[in-house]
């Protein structure tokens, strides 16, 4: 979303050759954050080229990885910039640099800081880290963070399929979409910790069969019909709007400190299948109930 920044060498303030030389990627939000809690220093802000992504997520891809700061260090000429050889990397960078392998290959000892930047402050004065700025935090907050975003993006969905939930089941169904999206996106990162189960598909089918419990009531008590159109059309609401809110809290695995990046391959190759298949069956369940509504009533 052209949060970039030009790959290269930066000076902060008026730095000397004595100054210590920091390493970023080119995701603006990043370079940002180090920036500021650099504010008042001189230093020196090597920035890497992770394609505009994160520290964290482009250690995991490996574009902040070894051979692009050794690469970078070489095409920045930062040894006639400073006297010494030490680069300070931000700890969720670790994943991507061989640190021996850095400075074997361009004389460069690598020193891990701190996982928040704003930490970084205190890290200098001892040039040490303590427990409690090697840990990641992921509490109510930082959850709360992820919402808006995934609640904007996932509006743009909610539009179309609102419409195609009217005509298929009336206000019912909207409501029902419209809960199975929100649960999706708002409810489930804040009620994270507690849902059961280990995947957070599962959490996802756990927290969507709880949400539509309401509206499932709602279609035996309210909605007319016989008991057997009642019953499939619970069964519509189950398969289409609980795989909607799994898929929904599936795409937290990127965004939180609970995963792994093997651990959600396998994860996505074992529960996309069952919420393709639920999702597409579903509709065809109510593509069949809605035909059989018209030609029943016209015979």
């Amino acid at each position: 979303m052209k949060r970039r920044v030009e790959p290269g060498l930066y000076a902060l303030g008026s730095p000397t050759a004595d100054s210590a030389v920091f390493v970023s990627a080119n995701y603006t939000l990043s370079f940002d954050a180090l920036r500021q809690a650099l504010a008042g220093r001189e230093a020196w802000i090597v920035v890497l080229d992770t394609a505009a992504i994160n520290v964290w997520c482009a250690a995991g891809e490996g574009t902040f990885g070894t051979d692009e700061l050794v690469r970078r260090i070489e095409e920045t000429g930062l040894k006639q910039f400073v006297g010494h050889r030490t680069l300070i990397l931000p700890q969720l960078g670790a994943p991507g640099v061989c640190a021996h392998e850095v400075q074997r290959r361009s004389g460069f000892k690598v020193e891990y800081g701190p996982v928040r930047a704003a930490d970084l402050p205190e890290y200098l004065k001892l040039r040490r880290a303590s427990s409690e700025m090697r840990q990641v935090r992921f509490g109510l907050r930082e959850r709360l963070a992820l919402t808006p975003v995934e609640v904007v993006g996932a509006s743009f969905f909610l539009a179309p399929i609102g419409v195609i939930a009217y005509f298929a089941g009336g206000w019912l169904s909207v409501f029902t979409a419209i809960a199975a999206v929100l649960a999706g996106t708002l409810a489930f990162p804040i009620l994270l910790p507690w849902l059961p189960a280990k995947t957070f598909s599962v959490k996802g089918f756990f927290l969507g069969g709880v949400v539509i419990l309401p509206f499932l009531l709602a279609i035996f008590l309210r909605r007319p019909g016989a008991w057997t159109f009642k019953m499939e059309s619970a069964l519509v609401h189950i398969l289409i709007f609980v795989p909607v809110t799994a898929f929904l809290a599936l795409g937290f695995t990127g965004s939180t400190t609970f995963t792994s990046r093997s651990a959600v391959k396998r994860e996505i190759y074992r529960y996309f299948p069952i919420m393709a298949w639920m999702f597409g069956g579903g509709v065809i369940l109510a593509i069949v109930m809605i035909l059989v509504a018209l030609f029943g009533s016209r015979t």
